[in-house]
């Protein structure tokens, strides 16, 4: 069979993701800080994209003048011309205060003599920083002070020293007994339990601090630590030789140590969760409204607008200020586009959580994204990447557009409740029982019946993990 090349048109039709839809996209399941830095650095690259100024925010100064003028009483100027002319001194103290710096107690000519507010800025103090000082305060050699410094360098946020001695001896060429004996001065360092290279040596440094050498507390910790995290008291008071009422009181007094005692100096810094849809009850209705605080208004430059229309215009120039307005106009559609979505999104979930808004957790309902997409005519995909990393404040508190998507459990009069409100149910009868007779898995399940909740042993146990709540055995207390 001869072989040969020949050519052939075919049609066909394929989904092609063109540039301005998969910036569209992106745009969706940004957040309101993320869309905002895409929006600053369009307009710094995109000369034909502007902000637009409200008139009602621009006001003549003559208009200005002519308010003050009109507000200022007519006894004002005989007022001033008597202190000016009876009593200078005042005057000129006052304006002597104009110029004073009250803070450094010093005196100033004008505004480009003061001292700038980043001067009088400082950064928050660290473990490393902390244990620095003490380091160059304490009576140390040079030589100590550098491996000193070495070993400080080597101990993380925690508190807790992430390096080999041998390591820290080879980098500060010394022997291993010089880095051991700094490393000893350093465990006496403050906050108590630092420079430790395990959990066990952290609990023993803090109970040595406290004078329990020999004591019933060190010999747990030395030797039935892993006991003691399971709450094997009665084992542990027959291996030790001990009343168990000791073992228990060791345990008490364990549990007040720290087992990261760096992180009160550590650097992790509170992250604020800003609303991106506000709902409000006016009347009997929810009403959405969309966060846009920081969000400009968009539009296209007039000047460039004006200069396209020249007969003059290179045709290069032509071009590229053709390909900046595409650019500036996809944006700007890209972005209502976004907005609308997000609100139609944010109606449908208000639609169908109804009675969770007017009554609580117990009242939410099972909802999948189908239900949301079936509302509102759009994709499953698109309602994913709307309430990605979108949050609603609601007259319930702040929750996370995915919060109000999840499965439900049948119950004994054929409806369904939500998972989240079941989670909810288990998280309370937890915190109402006994600790010292804590319920298991089974009778949660059993409970959970009586209130008409269909659920199995395992489903309760599946939750509970979920809430981070350990099992019956874990959550006993003896004292």
């Amino acid at each position: 069979m001869a072989m040969e090349m020949r050519q052939q048109l075919k049609m066909t039709q394929q989904l092609v993701m063109t540039p301005q839809l998969q910036q569209a996209i992106k745009l969706l399941q940004l957040t309101r800080l993320e869309l905002q830095d895409v929006v600053r650095l369009e307009l710094e690259e995109n000369p034909l994209l502007e902000e637009s100024v409200e008139a009602e925010e621009v006001r003549e100064p003559e208009s200005l003048e002519l308010e003050e003028k009109e507000s200022e009483p007519e006894q004002a100027g005989e007022e001033f011309h008597e202190v000016e002319t009876g009593e200078d001194t005042l005057r000129d103290w006052d304006s002597y205060l104009d110029g004073y710096n009250y803070s450094s107690g010093e005196q100033y000519s004008g505004e480009d003599d003061r001292p700038s507010f980043e001067s009088m800025l400082t950064r928050k103090g660290t473990l490393n920083d902390h244990l620095l000082w003490q380091l160059h305060m304490g009576p140390f050699s040079d030589a100590e002070v550098q491996v000193g410094e070495e070993i400080i360098g080597n101990i993380d946020e925690s508190g807790y020293l992430r390096a080999a001695v041998e390591e820290i001896a080879q980098v500060c060429n010394c022997d291993s007994e010089k880095v051991l004996s700094v490393l000893e001065r350093i465990k006496e360092f403050d906050p108590t339990g630092v420079g430790a290279r395990d959990l066990k040596e952290c609990l023993l440094i803090q109970a040595r601090f406290l004078g329990m050498e020999g004591s019933v507390v060190e010999r747990v910790l030395l030797n039935h630590l892993n006991d003691l995290e399971t709450r094997k008291y009665k084992q542990i008071a027959r291996d030790l030789g001990v009343d168990l009422n000791q073992v228990l009181m060791a345990a008490k007094i364990i549990a007040g140590f720290d087992p990261r005692p760096g992180r009160i100096y550590g650097s992790e810094d509170v992250q604020y969760i800003s609303a991106d849809i506000f709902v409000y009850k006016v009347g009997e209705e929810y009403v959405v409204m969309l966060n846009e605080e920081g969000l400009p208004s968009l539009r296209l430059s007039p000047y460039y607008t004006e200069v396209k229309g020249n007969a003059g215009v290179d045709s290069r120039a032509e071009e590229y200020i053709n390909e900046k307005v595409r650019s500036a106009m996809w944006l700007i559609k890209s972005i209502q586009q976004r907005q609308r979505t997000i609100y139609k999104v944010a109606k449908s979930i208000i639609r169908f959580q109804r009675e969770f808004l007017d009554r609580g957790i117990e009242f939410l309902r099972p909802l999948v994204l189908r239900d949301v997409a079936d509302d509102i005519g759009m994709h499953e995909s698109t309602i994913s990447r709307v309430t990605t990393n979108k949050y609603m404040q609601t007259p319930q508190g702040l929750f996370e557009l995915k919060y109000f998507f999840n499965s439900g459990l049948s119950t004994s009069e054929g409806d369904f409740v939500a998972s989240e409100s079941v989670k909810n149910r288990i998280k309370e009868i937890i915190e109402k029982e006994d600790p010292r007779k804590p319920l298991s898995d089974q009778k949660i399940a059993e409970l959970l019946s009586g209130q008409t909740v269909n659920i199995a042993r395992r489903t309760v146990t599946k939750y509970r993990e979920l809430l981070r709540i350990g099992s019956s055995s874990e959550r006993k207390r003896h004292f």
